[in-house]
Protein backbone atom coordinates (compact mmCIF):
# COMPACT_ATOMS: atom_id res chain seq x y z
CA UNK A 1 0.00 0.00 0.00
CA UNK A 2 1.52 3.22 -0.93
CA UNK A 3 2.13 5.91 2.30
CA UNK A 4 0.10 8.80 1.35
CA UNK A 5 -2.70 10.71 2.99
CA UNK A 6 -5.24 12.06 0.50
CA UNK A 7 -8.28 14.49 1.28
CA UNK A 8 -10.62 14.63 -1.15
CA UNK A 9 -12.91 17.25 -1.25
CA UNK A 10 -13.26 17.11 2.28
CA UNK A 11 -16.39 19.07 3.57
CA UNK A 12 -17.85 19.19 7.36
CA UNK A 13 -20.90 21.89 8.39
CA UNK A 14 -22.37 22.46 11.47
CA UNK A 15 -26.26 24.02 10.42
CA UNK A 16 -25.54 26.32 7.54
CA UNK A 17 -21.87 26.89 8.95
CA UNK A 18 -18.78 25.17 7.18
CA UNK A 19 -15.94 24.54 9.18
CA UNK A 20 -14.06 22.76 6.13
CA UNK A 21 -15.12 23.28 2.75
CA UNK A 22 -13.71 20.97 0.07
CA UNK A 23 -10.84 20.98 1.08
CA UNK A 24 -8.35 18.28 -1.14
CA UNK A 25 -4.56 17.83 -0.54
CA UNK A 26 -2.12 14.90 -0.57
CA UNK A 27 0.45 14.67 2.04
CA UNK A 28 3.05 12.04 0.26
CA UNK A 29 5.51 8.95 1.23
CA UNK A 30 9.43 10.35 2.35
CA UNK A 31 8.01 13.95 2.69
CA UNK A 32 6.91 16.03 5.93
CA UNK A 33 3.62 17.94 4.95
CA UNK A 34 2.76 20.98 7.09
CA UNK A 35 -0.62 21.66 7.45
CA UNK A 36 -1.43 25.54 8.84
CA UNK A 37 -3.96 28.26 9.44
CA UNK A 38 -5.14 30.25 11.74
CA UNK A 39 -6.85 29.16 14.67
CA UNK A 40 -10.50 28.33 13.29
CA UNK A 41 -9.18 27.69 10.12
CA UNK A 42 -10.47 24.04 10.37
CA UNK A 43 -7.05 22.23 10.40
CA UNK A 44 -8.27 19.98 13.67
CA UNK A 45 -11.59 18.96 11.83
CA UNK A 46 -9.84 18.17 9.01
CA UNK A 47 -7.58 15.13 10.67
CA UNK A 48 -10.45 14.46 12.79
CA UNK A 49 -12.16 13.39 9.64
CA UNK A 50 -8.80 11.77 8.11
CA UNK A 51 -8.81 9.71 11.40
CA UNK A 52 -12.72 9.24 11.19
CA UNK A 53 -13.06 10.92 14.71
CA UNK A 54 -15.51 13.51 12.65
CA UNK A 55 -18.09 12.20 9.79
CA UNK A 56 -17.34 14.43 7.40
CA UNK A 57 -20.57 16.44 5.62
CA UNK A 58 -19.01 15.61 2.07
CA UNK A 59 -16.07 14.37 0.55
CA UNK A 60 -13.61 11.33 1.35
CA UNK A 61 -10.08 11.00 2.87
CA UNK A 62 -7.81 8.06 2.54
CA UNK A 63 -4.65 6.59 4.10
CA UNK A 64 -2.83 4.13 2.59
CA UNK A 65 -5.57 3.90 -0.24
CA UNK A 66 -8.59 2.99 2.28
CA UNK A 67 -10.24 5.40 4.67
CA UNK A 68 -9.13 5.02 8.25
CA UNK A 69 -12.25 2.75 9.34
CA UNK A 70 -11.12 0.38 6.77
CA UNK A 71 -7.58 0.03 8.01
CA UNK A 72 -6.92 -3.35 9.64
CA UNK A 73 -5.89 -2.66 12.91
CA UNK A 74 -5.20 1.26 12.36
CA UNK A 75 -2.01 1.64 14.66
CA UNK A 76 -0.06 -0.74 13.31
CA UNK A 77 -0.28 1.68 10.07
CA UNK A 78 -1.30 5.32 11.14
CA UNK A 79 0.16 7.18 13.89
CA UNK A 80 -1.87 10.09 15.55
CA UNK A 81 -1.38 12.60 18.05
CA UNK A 82 -3.90 14.97 18.11
CA UNK A 83 -4.78 15.48 21.74
CA UNK A 84 -1.93 15.04 24.02
CA UNK A 85 -3.91 15.22 27.13
CA UNK A 86 -6.45 12.56 26.38
CA UNK A 87 -4.68 10.26 28.33
CA UNK A 88 -6.54 8.08 31.40
CA UNK A 89 -4.59 10.06 34.28
CA UNK A 90 -5.14 6.96 37.12
CA UNK A 91 -2.30 4.92 34.18
CA UNK A 92 1.24 5.14 34.31
CA UNK A 93 2.83 6.18 30.87
CA UNK A 94 3.76 2.75 30.57
CA UNK A 95 0.58 0.97 31.60
CA UNK A 96 -1.23 3.66 28.75
CA UNK A 97 1.54 2.14 26.38
CA UNK A 98 1.47 -1.92 27.19
CA UNK A 99 -2.61 -1.73 26.90
CA UNK A 100 -2.12 -0.07 23.26
CA UNK A 101 0.90 -2.52 22.61
CA UNK A 102 -1.67 -5.79 23.49
CA UNK A 103 -4.39 -4.13 21.57
CA UNK A 104 -1.77 -3.66 18.54
CA UNK A 105 0.05 -7.12 19.21
CA UNK A 106 3.08 -4.95 19.20
CA UNK A 107 4.38 -7.00 22.16
CA UNK A 108 5.58 -5.34 25.46
CA UNK A 109 9.35 -4.67 23.91
CA UNK A 110 8.03 -2.13 21.66
CA UNK A 111 7.52 -0.22 24.95
CA UNK A 112 10.72 0.11 25.68
CA UNK A 113 11.51 0.53 22.31
CA UNK A 114 9.55 3.81 22.30
CA UNK A 115 10.21 4.97 25.54
CA UNK A 116 13.32 5.31 24.82
CA UNK A 117 12.90 7.18 21.62
CA UNK A 118 10.92 9.55 22.97
CA UNK A 119 13.09 9.72 25.87
CA UNK A 120 11.02 9.28 28.56
CA UNK A 121 12.76 7.56 31.54
CA UNK A 122 11.94 4.48 33.52
CA UNK A 123 11.06 6.46 36.42
CA UNK A 124 8.46 8.57 34.38
CA UNK A 125 7.04 6.04 32.60
CA UNK A 126 6.06 4.64 35.54
CA UNK A 127 4.76 7.93 37.50
CA UNK A 128 0.79 8.47 36.59
CA UNK A 129 0.07 10.54 33.92
CA UNK A 130 -1.96 12.82 36.05
CA UNK A 131 1.18 13.93 37.17
CA UNK A 132 3.13 14.54 33.84
CA UNK A 133 3.86 17.93 32.26
CA UNK A 134 2.53 19.13 29.19
CA UNK A 135 5.75 18.63 27.80
CA UNK A 136 5.92 14.95 28.98
CA UNK A 137 2.13 14.37 27.76
CA UNK A 138 3.40 15.11 24.44
CA UNK A 139 6.20 13.14 24.61
CA UNK A 140 3.82 10.04 25.35
CA UNK A 141 1.58 10.76 22.80
CA UNK A 142 4.19 10.77 20.29
CA UNK A 143 5.31 7.36 22.34
CA UNK A 144 1.84 6.19 21.19
CA UNK A 145 1.85 7.49 18.32
CA UNK A 146 4.90 4.94 16.87
CA UNK A 147 4.27 2.08 18.90
CA UNK A 148 2.74 0.31 16.69
CA UNK A 149 5.46 1.35 13.86
CA UNK A 150 3.32 2.91 11.15
CA UNK A 151 3.97 4.53 7.89
CA UNK A 152 2.19 7.35 8.40
CA UNK A 153 1.74 10.50 11.65
CA UNK A 154 -0.78 12.33 11.60
CA UNK A 155 0.10 15.13 14.08
CA UNK A 156 -1.44 18.23 15.82
CA UNK A 157 0.50 20.78 17.73
CA UNK A 158 2.96 17.67 18.75
CA UNK A 159 5.59 20.40 20.28
CA UNK A 160 3.14 22.42 22.81
CA UNK A 161 4.81 22.67 26.08
CA UNK A 162 8.44 21.01 25.05
CA UNK A 163 11.80 23.16 25.53
CA UNK A 164 13.96 24.64 22.60
CA UNK A 165 15.70 21.43 23.00
CA UNK A 166 12.92 18.92 22.86
CA UNK A 167 11.54 20.92 19.66
CA UNK A 168 14.98 20.41 18.18
CA UNK A 169 14.87 16.39 19.07
CA UNK A 170 10.99 16.18 17.94
CA UNK A 171 12.18 18.01 14.16
CA UNK A 172 14.84 15.83 13.81
CA UNK A 173 12.86 12.65 14.44
CA UNK A 174 10.25 13.86 12.26
CA UNK A 175 12.75 14.20 9.40
CA UNK A 176 14.80 10.89 9.96
CA UNK A 177 10.62 9.30 9.93
CA UNK A 178 10.29 11.05 6.73
CA UNK A 179 13.42 10.02 5.51
CA UNK A 180 12.53 6.61 6.05
CA UNK A 181 9.76 6.62 4.13
CA UNK A 182 7.17 7.59 5.75
CA UNK A 183 4.51 9.89 5.65
CA UNK A 184 4.11 12.84 8.36
CA UNK A 185 1.28 15.36 8.31
CA UNK A 186 2.06 18.12 11.14
CA UNK A 187 -0.24 20.81 12.27
CA UNK A 188 1.96 23.44 14.19
CA UNK A 189 1.93 27.23 14.92
CA UNK A 190 5.61 27.50 15.34
CA UNK A 191 6.19 28.88 12.10
CA UNK A 192 10.19 28.86 12.18
CA UNK A 193 10.29 24.77 12.58
CA UNK A 194 7.85 23.60 10.04
CA UNK A 195 9.68 25.90 7.73
CA UNK A 196 12.60 24.25 9.03
CA UNK A 197 11.32 20.70 8.32
CA UNK A 198 8.60 20.20 6.09
CA UNK A 199 8.85 19.53 2.18
CA UNK A 200 5.33 20.32 1.37
CA UNK A 201 2.44 23.04 2.60
CA UNK A 202 -0.98 23.15 3.05
CA UNK A 203 -2.44 26.83 4.42
CA UNK A 204 -6.11 26.52 5.16
CA UNK A 205 -7.95 29.79 6.33
CA UNK A 206 -11.86 30.08 6.73
CA UNK A 207 -12.02 26.12 5.73
CA UNK A 208 -10.32 27.25 2.40
CA UNK A 209 -7.39 25.83 1.29
CA UNK A 210 -5.53 29.13 0.41
CA UNK A 211 -2.64 27.36 -0.77
CA UNK A 212 -0.46 24.31 -1.14
CA UNK A 213 2.54 22.99 -2.60
CA UNK A 214 6.31 22.60 -1.93
CA UNK A 215 7.71 24.73 0.15
CA UNK A 216 10.65 25.63 -2.00
CA UNK A 217 8.04 26.72 -4.59
CA UNK A 218 5.93 28.53 -1.82
CA UNK A 219 8.79 30.42 -0.59
CA UNK A 220 10.84 30.85 -3.86
CA UNK A 221 10.88 34.69 -4.81
CA UNK A 222 11.05 35.48 -8.62
CA UNK A 223 13.03 38.09 -9.92
CA UNK A 224 17.13 38.51 -9.61
CA UNK A 225 19.74 40.58 -6.74
CA UNK A 226 22.60 41.56 -9.32
CA UNK A 227 25.37 43.84 -8.99
CA UNK A 228 27.98 45.61 -11.74
CA UNK A 229 30.66 47.50 -12.92
CA UNK A 230 27.97 49.97 -13.80
CA UNK A 231 24.12 49.74 -12.00
CA UNK A 232 23.42 52.63 -14.04
CA UNK A 233 23.62 51.26 -17.86
CA UNK A 234 22.29 47.92 -16.59
CA UNK A 235 19.17 49.22 -14.75
CA UNK A 236 18.33 51.44 -18.10
CA UNK A 237 18.86 48.26 -19.85
CA UNK A 238 16.55 46.52 -17.61
CA UNK A 239 13.52 49.27 -17.60
CA UNK A 240 14.31 49.50 -21.34
CA UNK A 241 13.83 45.74 -22.02
CA UNK A 242 10.20 46.19 -19.26
CA UNK A 243 11.63 45.08 -16.24
CA UNK A 244 10.84 46.54 -12.90
CA UNK A 245 14.46 47.61 -11.28
CA UNK A 246 14.28 48.71 -7.31
CA UNK A 247 18.36 49.99 -6.44
CA UNK A 248 19.17 48.79 -3.14
CA UNK A 249 22.24 48.80 -1.37
CA UNK A 250 23.95 45.71 -2.59
CA UNK A 251 22.76 46.47 -6.01
CA UNK A 252 19.72 46.38 -8.21
CA UNK A 253 16.35 44.10 -7.81
CA UNK A 254 14.64 42.98 -10.94
CA UNK A 255 11.84 41.26 -12.28
CA UNK A 256 13.88 39.73 -14.69
CA UNK A 257 15.40 36.08 -14.74
CA UNK A 258 18.98 35.37 -13.80
CA UNK A 259 19.21 34.59 -17.25
CA UNK A 260 17.59 37.67 -18.37
CA UNK A 261 19.98 39.89 -16.71
CA UNK A 262 23.01 38.33 -18.21
CA UNK A 263 21.87 38.52 -21.73
CA UNK A 264 20.63 42.38 -21.11
CA UNK A 265 24.46 43.34 -19.39
CA UNK A 266 26.19 41.38 -22.34
CA UNK A 267 24.09 43.52 -25.08
CA UNK A 268 24.89 46.63 -23.13
CA UNK A 269 28.66 45.46 -22.59
CA UNK A 270 28.14 45.66 -17.98
CA UNK A 271 30.42 43.27 -16.54
CA UNK A 272 28.17 41.81 -13.43
CA UNK A 273 30.19 41.02 -10.56
CA UNK A 274 27.65 38.94 -8.19
CA UNK A 275 24.11 37.50 -9.80
CA UNK A 276 21.67 35.18 -8.14
CA UNK A 277 18.35 34.76 -7.42
CA UNK A 278 15.82 37.23 -5.31
CA UNK A 279 16.38 35.56 -1.80
CA UNK A 280 13.43 33.48 -0.66
CA UNK A 281 10.74 34.70 1.27
CA UNK A 282 9.93 33.48 4.65
CA UNK A 283 7.17 30.92 6.04
CA UNK A 284 5.94 33.68 8.51
CA UNK A 285 5.65 36.39 5.59
CA UNK A 286 3.63 33.70 3.61
CA UNK A 287 1.70 32.55 6.12
CA UNK A 288 0.51 36.10 7.49
CA UNK A 289 0.10 37.36 3.66
CA UNK A 290 -1.69 34.32 2.85
CA UNK A 291 -4.29 34.08 5.95
CA UNK A 292 -4.77 38.19 6.40
CA UNK A 293 -8.33 37.74 6.01
CA UNK A 294 -8.71 34.76 7.13
CA UNK A 295 -7.82 34.81 10.76
CA UNK A 296 -10.70 33.80 13.41
CA UNK A 297 -8.84 34.18 16.52
CA UNK A 298 -11.63 33.57 18.44
CA UNK A 299 -13.22 30.18 17.18
CA UNK A 300 -11.10 27.03 17.93
CA UNK A 301 -11.90 24.05 15.06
Amino acid sequence: MDAMITAENLTKRYGNRAVVDDVSFTARPGRVTGFLGPNGAGKSTTMRMLTALTTPTAGRGTILGRTFRDLPNPGRHVGVLLDASAQHVGRTGRETLLLSAQLMGTGPHRVDEVLDVVGLTAREASARTRTYSLGMRQRLGLAHALLGEPEVLILDEPANGLDPAGIRWMRNLLRSFADGGGTVLLSSHLLLEVEAVADDLVIIGNGRILARGSTEELLATPGTQVRSTDDGALAGALTGAGHDVVRTGAGLSTSATTEEVGGLALAAAVVLTDLRPAASTGLEELFFDTTAQHGREEISA
